[in-house]
Protein backbone atom coordinates (compact mmCIF):
# COMPACT_ATOMS: atom_id res chain seq x y z
CA UNK A 1 0.00 0.00 0.00
CA UNK A 2 2.85 2.34 0.87
CA UNK A 3 4.50 1.49 -2.44
CA UNK A 4 1.33 2.39 -4.34
CA UNK A 5 1.05 5.70 -2.45
CA UNK A 6 4.67 6.56 -3.19
CA UNK A 7 4.23 5.63 -6.86
CA UNK A 8 1.08 7.77 -7.13
CA UNK A 9 2.86 10.73 -5.52
CA UNK A 10 5.82 10.37 -7.87
CA UNK A 11 3.54 10.27 -10.91
CA UNK A 12 1.71 13.39 -9.71
CA UNK A 13 4.96 15.31 -9.27
CA UNK A 14 6.20 14.08 -12.64
CA UNK A 15 3.18 15.59 -14.35
CA UNK A 16 3.56 18.97 -12.64
CA UNK A 17 7.30 19.63 -12.69
CA UNK A 18 8.89 21.18 -15.83
CA UNK A 19 9.83 18.84 -18.61
CA UNK A 20 13.64 18.49 -18.94
CA UNK A 21 15.13 20.13 -22.01
CA UNK A 22 16.40 16.82 -23.33
CA UNK A 23 12.84 15.46 -23.37
CA UNK A 24 11.37 18.41 -25.24
CA UNK A 25 10.54 17.98 -28.92
CA UNK A 26 12.88 19.56 -31.45
CA UNK A 27 12.44 23.25 -32.23
CA UNK A 28 11.09 22.59 -35.70
CA UNK A 29 8.45 20.22 -34.25
CA UNK A 30 7.27 22.77 -31.71
CA UNK A 31 7.22 25.44 -34.40
CA UNK A 32 5.07 23.29 -36.67
CA UNK A 33 2.70 22.48 -33.82
CA UNK A 34 2.38 26.14 -32.94
CA UNK A 35 1.30 27.18 -36.40
CA UNK A 36 -0.25 24.02 -37.80
CA UNK A 37 1.07 21.82 -40.60
CA UNK A 38 -0.82 23.51 -43.45
CA UNK A 39 -3.01 21.88 -46.07
CA UNK A 40 -0.06 19.91 -47.44
CA UNK A 41 0.95 18.05 -44.31
CA UNK A 42 3.63 15.68 -45.60
CA UNK A 43 6.97 16.44 -47.18
CA UNK A 44 6.02 14.44 -50.27
CA UNK A 45 2.84 16.47 -50.76
CA UNK A 46 4.75 19.73 -50.34
CA UNK A 47 7.40 18.66 -52.83
CA UNK A 48 4.86 17.56 -55.42
CA UNK A 49 2.88 20.74 -54.85
CA UNK A 50 5.99 22.85 -55.35
CA UNK A 51 6.75 21.06 -58.62
CA UNK A 52 3.16 21.67 -59.75
CA UNK A 53 3.45 25.35 -58.79
CA UNK A 54 6.68 25.62 -60.81
CA UNK A 55 4.96 24.06 -63.81
CA UNK A 56 2.07 26.49 -63.45
CA UNK A 57 4.54 29.38 -63.21
CA UNK A 58 6.21 28.22 -66.43
CA UNK A 59 2.82 28.17 -68.17
CA UNK A 60 1.91 31.64 -66.90
CA UNK A 61 5.34 32.92 -67.96
CA UNK A 62 4.77 31.66 -71.49
CA UNK A 63 1.32 33.29 -71.50
CA UNK A 64 2.99 36.53 -70.40
CA UNK A 65 5.22 36.39 -73.47
CA UNK A 66 2.35 35.61 -75.85
CA UNK A 67 -0.43 37.88 -74.54
CA UNK A 68 -0.49 41.65 -74.85
CA UNK A 69 -1.40 44.49 -77.19
CA UNK A 70 0.17 42.39 -79.94
CA UNK A 71 -0.42 38.66 -79.64
CA UNK A 72 2.24 36.14 -80.63
CA UNK A 73 2.32 32.42 -81.25
CA UNK A 74 4.71 29.81 -79.89
CA UNK A 75 6.20 29.48 -83.37
CA UNK A 76 6.97 33.19 -83.52
CA UNK A 77 8.65 33.04 -80.13
CA UNK A 78 10.75 30.09 -81.25
CA UNK A 79 11.75 31.80 -84.48
CA UNK A 80 12.70 34.99 -82.60
CA UNK A 81 15.59 33.02 -81.08
CA UNK A 82 16.23 30.14 -83.48
CA UNK A 83 15.79 32.12 -86.69
CA UNK A 84 16.37 35.74 -85.72
CA UNK A 85 15.91 38.14 -88.65
CA UNK A 86 15.66 41.50 -86.89
CA UNK A 87 11.97 41.95 -87.69
CA UNK A 88 9.65 43.95 -85.44
CA UNK A 89 8.22 40.74 -84.05
CA UNK A 90 11.67 39.42 -83.15
CA UNK A 91 12.65 42.70 -81.52
CA UNK A 92 9.49 42.93 -79.43
CA UNK A 93 9.79 39.35 -78.23
CA UNK A 94 13.51 39.40 -77.47
CA UNK A 95 13.88 42.90 -76.05
CA UNK A 96 10.47 43.62 -74.50
CA UNK A 97 8.22 40.64 -73.78
CA UNK A 98 10.79 38.12 -72.56
CA UNK A 99 12.70 40.63 -70.37
CA UNK A 100 9.40 41.87 -68.94
CA UNK A 101 8.39 38.32 -68.06
CA UNK A 102 11.78 37.56 -66.50
CA UNK A 103 11.57 40.78 -64.52
CA UNK A 104 8.15 39.73 -63.23
CA UNK A 105 9.58 36.40 -62.05
CA UNK A 106 12.58 37.99 -60.36
CA UNK A 107 10.69 40.87 -58.76
CA UNK A 108 7.91 38.58 -57.57
CA UNK A 109 10.32 36.09 -56.01
CA UNK A 110 12.22 38.93 -54.33
CA UNK A 111 9.09 40.50 -52.83
CA UNK A 112 7.66 37.17 -51.68
CA UNK A 113 10.86 36.09 -49.94
CA UNK A 114 11.41 39.56 -48.45
CA UNK A 115 7.89 39.45 -47.01
CA UNK A 116 8.59 36.10 -45.35
CA UNK A 117 11.80 37.44 -43.82
CA UNK A 118 10.15 40.58 -42.46
CA UNK A 119 7.24 38.63 -40.97
CA UNK A 120 9.58 36.02 -39.51
CA UNK A 121 12.07 38.39 -37.89
CA UNK A 122 9.49 40.84 -36.52
CA UNK A 123 6.90 38.11 -35.79
CA UNK A 124 4.41 40.53 -37.33
CA UNK A 125 1.81 38.88 -39.60
CA UNK A 126 1.23 42.23 -41.36
CA UNK A 127 4.89 42.91 -42.08
CA UNK A 128 6.32 43.39 -45.55
CA UNK A 129 8.99 45.69 -47.05
CA UNK A 130 6.36 48.24 -48.05
CA UNK A 131 4.71 48.45 -44.64
CA UNK A 132 8.06 48.86 -42.89
CA UNK A 133 9.23 51.76 -45.07
CA UNK A 134 11.86 49.85 -47.04
CA UNK A 135 10.22 50.36 -50.43
CA UNK A 136 9.64 54.05 -49.70
CA UNK A 137 13.29 54.50 -48.76
CA UNK A 138 14.46 52.77 -51.91
CA UNK A 139 12.08 54.84 -54.03
CA UNK A 140 13.26 58.14 -52.53
CA UNK A 141 16.91 57.22 -53.05
CA UNK A 142 16.25 56.19 -56.65
CA UNK A 143 14.48 59.50 -57.32
CA UNK A 144 17.41 61.39 -55.83
CA UNK A 145 19.74 59.49 -58.16
CA UNK A 146 17.58 60.27 -61.19
CA UNK A 147 17.00 63.92 -60.32
CA UNK A 148 20.38 65.07 -58.98
CA UNK A 149 22.87 62.63 -60.50
CA UNK A 150 21.25 61.97 -63.88
CA UNK A 151 21.11 58.20 -63.40
CA UNK A 152 19.09 56.41 -66.06
CA UNK A 153 20.20 52.76 -66.15
CA UNK A 154 19.49 50.30 -63.36
CA UNK A 155 23.13 50.17 -62.27
CA UNK A 156 23.05 53.94 -62.00
CA UNK A 157 20.56 54.01 -59.15
CA UNK A 158 20.35 50.51 -57.69
CA UNK A 159 23.13 51.38 -55.24
CA UNK A 160 21.15 54.42 -54.12
CA UNK A 161 18.10 52.17 -53.70
CA UNK A 162 20.09 49.86 -51.42
CA UNK A 163 21.26 52.75 -49.26
CA UNK A 164 17.77 54.23 -49.08
CA UNK A 165 16.22 50.89 -48.14
CA UNK A 166 18.83 50.27 -45.44
CA UNK A 167 18.48 53.75 -43.93
CA UNK A 168 14.69 53.50 -43.92
CA UNK A 169 14.85 50.11 -42.20
CA UNK A 170 17.22 51.48 -39.54
CA UNK A 171 15.04 54.53 -38.89
CA UNK A 172 11.86 52.44 -38.62
CA UNK A 173 13.52 50.00 -36.22
CA UNK A 174 14.92 52.85 -34.11
CA UNK A 175 11.59 54.66 -33.89
CA UNK A 176 9.73 51.42 -33.24
CA UNK A 177 12.15 50.55 -30.41
CA UNK A 178 11.65 53.78 -28.48
CA UNK A 179 10.11 53.49 -25.06
CA UNK A 180 10.68 51.21 -22.07
CA UNK A 181 9.07 48.17 -23.70
CA UNK A 182 11.32 48.18 -26.76
CA UNK A 183 10.06 47.14 -30.18
CA UNK A 184 6.82 45.30 -30.83
CA UNK A 185 4.97 44.28 -34.01
CA UNK A 186 2.42 47.07 -33.62
CA UNK A 187 5.03 49.75 -32.91
CA UNK A 188 7.12 48.67 -35.89
CA UNK A 189 4.08 48.73 -38.17
CA UNK A 190 3.05 52.19 -36.97
CA UNK A 191 6.61 53.50 -37.28
CA UNK A 192 6.84 52.04 -40.78
CA UNK A 193 3.59 53.70 -41.83
CA UNK A 194 4.73 57.07 -40.48
CA UNK A 195 8.19 56.88 -42.07
CA UNK A 196 6.70 55.72 -45.39
CA UNK A 197 4.36 58.71 -45.41
CA UNK A 198 7.24 61.08 -44.69
CA UNK A 199 9.50 59.58 -47.37
CA UNK A 200 6.63 59.57 -49.85
CA UNK A 201 6.06 63.27 -49.25
CA UNK A 202 9.74 64.01 -49.82
CA UNK A 203 9.69 61.99 -53.01
CA UNK A 204 6.66 63.87 -54.31
CA UNK A 205 8.25 67.21 -53.47
CA UNK A 206 11.34 66.32 -55.51
CA UNK A 207 9.57 65.02 -58.62
CA UNK A 208 7.15 67.94 -58.74
CA UNK A 209 10.10 70.31 -59.08
CA UNK A 210 11.61 68.49 -62.06
CA UNK A 211 9.43 67.70 -65.06
CA UNK A 212 11.94 65.31 -66.61
CA UNK A 213 12.17 63.31 -63.39
CA UNK A 214 8.39 63.39 -63.07
CA UNK A 215 7.94 61.95 -66.57
CA UNK A 216 10.26 59.06 -65.77
CA UNK A 217 8.93 58.59 -62.27
CA UNK A 218 5.16 58.71 -62.75
CA UNK A 219 4.96 55.31 -64.45
CA UNK A 220 7.59 53.74 -62.23
CA UNK A 221 6.05 54.87 -58.91
CA UNK A 222 2.85 52.83 -59.31
CA UNK A 223 4.86 49.67 -59.90
CA UNK A 224 5.44 48.63 -63.49
CA UNK A 225 7.32 45.99 -65.44
CA UNK A 226 7.23 48.05 -68.63
CA UNK A 227 10.66 49.55 -68.05
CA UNK A 228 12.41 46.18 -67.79
CA UNK A 229 14.52 45.46 -70.86
CA UNK A 230 17.26 43.12 -72.01
CA UNK A 231 19.95 45.12 -70.17
CA UNK A 232 18.30 45.86 -66.81
CA UNK A 233 17.30 42.27 -66.02
CA UNK A 234 20.86 40.83 -66.21
CA UNK A 235 22.09 43.76 -64.12
CA UNK A 236 19.58 43.00 -61.36
CA UNK A 237 20.13 39.23 -61.35
CA UNK A 238 23.35 39.09 -59.24
CA UNK A 239 21.88 41.22 -56.44
CA UNK A 240 18.68 39.18 -56.33
CA UNK A 241 20.61 35.90 -56.42
CA UNK A 242 22.71 36.88 -53.40
CA UNK A 243 19.61 37.98 -51.49
CA UNK A 244 17.74 34.74 -52.26
CA UNK A 245 20.68 32.51 -51.28
CA UNK A 246 21.13 34.42 -48.02
CA UNK A 247 17.41 34.13 -47.26
CA UNK A 248 17.41 30.36 -47.81
CA UNK A 249 20.45 30.02 -45.54
CA UNK A 250 18.45 31.70 -42.75
CA UNK A 251 15.53 29.24 -42.93
CA UNK A 252 16.51 27.12 -39.91
CA UNK A 253 17.49 30.06 -37.64
CA UNK A 254 14.18 31.76 -38.46
CA UNK A 255 12.32 28.66 -37.27
CA UNK A 256 14.05 29.04 -33.90
CA UNK A 257 13.45 32.81 -33.75
CA UNK A 258 9.72 32.12 -34.18
CA UNK A 259 9.76 30.43 -30.76
CA UNK A 260 10.60 33.70 -29.00
CA UNK A 261 13.76 35.57 -28.12
CA UNK A 262 14.36 33.91 -24.74
CA UNK A 263 13.98 30.37 -26.01
CA UNK A 264 16.01 31.16 -29.12
CA UNK A 265 18.88 32.43 -26.95
CA UNK A 266 18.69 29.35 -24.74
CA UNK A 267 19.04 27.18 -27.85
CA UNK A 268 22.22 29.03 -28.82
CA UNK A 269 20.83 31.19 -31.62
CA UNK A 270 22.64 34.48 -32.21
CA UNK A 271 19.66 36.74 -32.64
CA UNK A 272 21.69 39.75 -33.74
CA UNK A 273 23.28 37.68 -36.51
CA UNK A 274 19.93 36.34 -37.73
CA UNK A 275 18.39 39.81 -37.73
CA UNK A 276 21.38 41.39 -39.42
CA UNK A 277 21.43 38.70 -42.12
CA UNK A 278 17.69 39.03 -42.64
CA UNK A 279 17.97 42.81 -42.88
CA UNK A 280 20.75 42.50 -45.46
CA UNK A 281 18.72 40.01 -47.52
CA UNK A 282 15.60 42.22 -47.36
CA UNK A 283 17.59 45.27 -48.44
CA UNK A 284 19.10 43.38 -51.38
CA UNK A 285 15.79 41.88 -52.47
CA UNK A 286 13.46 44.83 -51.88
CA UNK A 287 15.99 47.42 -53.01
CA UNK A 288 16.69 45.67 -56.31
CA UNK A 289 13.01 44.89 -56.92
CA UNK A 290 12.07 48.51 -56.29
CA UNK A 291 14.84 49.80 -58.56
CA UNK A 292 13.74 47.41 -61.31
CA UNK A 293 9.96 47.76 -61.17
CA UNK A 294 9.09 50.46 -58.67
CA UNK A 295 7.36 50.02 -55.30
CA UNK A 296 4.86 47.18 -55.74
CA UNK A 297 2.69 46.66 -52.69
CA UNK A 298 0.72 43.82 -51.09
CA UNK A 299 2.66 40.98 -52.75
CA UNK A 300 5.05 40.70 -49.82
CA UNK A 301 2.28 40.62 -47.22
CA UNK A 302 -0.26 38.42 -49.02
CA UNK A 303 1.86 35.64 -50.53
CA UNK A 304 3.55 34.46 -47.28
CA UNK A 305 0.10 33.92 -45.74
CA UNK A 306 -1.04 31.90 -48.75
CA UNK A 307 2.14 29.81 -48.59
CA UNK A 308 1.79 29.38 -44.82
CA UNK A 309 -1.76 28.07 -45.27
CA UNK A 310 -0.42 25.46 -47.71
CA UNK A 311 2.81 24.29 -46.07
CA UNK A 312 2.74 25.59 -42.48
CA UNK A 313 5.21 27.88 -40.70
CA UNK A 314 8.43 25.97 -41.43
CA UNK A 315 10.65 28.50 -43.24
CA UNK A 316 12.47 25.72 -45.09
CA UNK A 317 9.26 25.25 -47.05
CA UNK A 318 7.78 28.71 -46.65
CA UNK A 319 10.64 30.50 -48.43
CA UNK A 320 10.73 28.41 -51.65
CA UNK A 321 6.95 28.32 -51.88
CA UNK A 322 6.74 32.10 -51.53
CA UNK A 323 9.49 32.46 -54.14
CA UNK A 324 7.23 30.57 -56.60
CA UNK A 325 3.77 31.86 -55.64
CA UNK A 326 4.74 35.55 -55.61
CA UNK A 327 5.95 35.71 -59.25
CA UNK A 328 2.91 33.64 -60.20
CA UNK A 329 0.65 36.29 -58.67
CA UNK A 330 2.67 39.14 -60.17
CA UNK A 331 2.64 37.73 -63.72
CA UNK A 332 -1.08 37.01 -63.56
CA UNK A 333 -1.66 40.60 -62.40
CA UNK A 334 0.52 41.89 -65.24
CA UNK A 335 -1.41 39.86 -67.82
CA UNK A 336 -4.73 41.07 -66.41
CA UNK A 337 -3.51 44.65 -66.61
CA UNK A 338 -2.71 44.22 -70.32
CA UNK A 339 -6.10 42.84 -71.36
CA UNK A 340 -8.75 44.59 -69.23
CA UNK A 341 -8.35 48.05 -70.76
CA UNK A 342 -6.97 47.25 -74.21
CA UNK A 343 -5.42 48.90 -76.15
CA UNK A 344 -4.12 50.65 -73.03
CA UNK A 345 -2.90 48.76 -69.97
CA UNK A 346 -3.03 49.00 -66.20
CA UNK A 347 0.31 49.00 -64.40
CA UNK A 348 0.94 45.84 -62.39
CA UNK A 349 1.16 47.79 -59.12
CA UNK A 350 -2.43 48.98 -59.58
CA UNK A 351 -3.69 45.44 -60.22
CA UNK A 352 -1.85 43.97 -57.22
CA UNK A 353 -3.31 46.75 -55.05
CA UNK A 354 -6.82 45.92 -56.28
CA UNK A 355 -6.18 42.24 -55.48
CA UNK A 356 -4.24 42.74 -52.27
CA UNK A 357 -6.24 45.47 -50.54
CA UNK A 358 -9.30 43.25 -49.83
CA UNK A 359 -6.98 40.47 -48.66
CA UNK A 360 -5.16 42.88 -46.35
CA UNK A 361 -8.43 44.18 -44.88
CA UNK A 362 -9.61 40.61 -44.27
CA UNK A 363 -6.30 39.78 -42.64
CA UNK A 364 -6.50 42.80 -40.33
CA UNK A 365 -10.03 41.87 -39.30
CA UNK A 366 -9.07 38.28 -38.58
CA UNK A 367 -5.90 39.16 -36.69
CA UNK A 368 -7.46 42.03 -34.74
CA UNK A 369 -4.35 44.15 -35.07
CA UNK A 370 -4.83 45.96 -31.79
CA UNK A 371 -4.21 42.70 -29.98
CA UNK A 372 -1.10 41.59 -31.81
Amino acid sequence: MADRTAEHTADRHATTRPEPRSARPPARTRTARAGGPGLLGSSAARSLGLVAALALLAGVAMASVLIGYQRFTLEEVQLAYAGYTGSDTDLVIRHLRVPRTLAGILVGAALGVAGVLVQGVTRNPLGDPGLLGINAGAALAAVLAISFFGATALLGYVGFAFVGAALAACVVHTVGSLGPDGSSPVKLALAGAAISALLGSLTSAIVLQDRATLDEYRFWVVGSLVGADSTSVPQALPFLAVGLVLALALARPLNVVALGDDLARSLGTRLWLVRAGSALAVVLLAGTATALAGPIGFVGVAVPHIARALVGPDHRWLLPWSAVLAPLLLLVADIVGRVVVRPEELQVGIVTALIGAPFFILLVRRRKVAGL
